[in-house]
């Protein structure tokens, strides 16, 4: 049985991580997952994503600040509940 809550990444050396979905979000025609890793919920990565699934990382600052306002958002929802 497949964990649809997990993606693995590899990044530019060829190094492997699976990572823990927080969950998806589409802004502006952009998509965009947060991930984190086990034991480390408290950092996150953000990621847009394409159609076919490619991510790229976030590094532009503005579209850091709006990500930020999002996963602020959706923990202060969590926590409601």
């Amino acid at each position: 049985m497949e964990d649809y809550n997990k993606i693995t990444i590899t990044d530019e050396e060829g190094k492997s991580m699976e990572m823990n979905i927080l969950f998806t979000f589409d802004v502006n025609e952009n998509n965009y997952v947060i991930c984190y890793l086990d034991g480390k919920e408290d950092e996150i990565y953000p990621f847009r994503y394409d159609e076919e699934g490619n991510l790229e990382v976030v590094e532009d600052e503005e579209e850091l600040s709006m990500i930020d306002e999002v996963v602020a958002a959706f923990d202060e929802d969590d926590e409601d509940e």
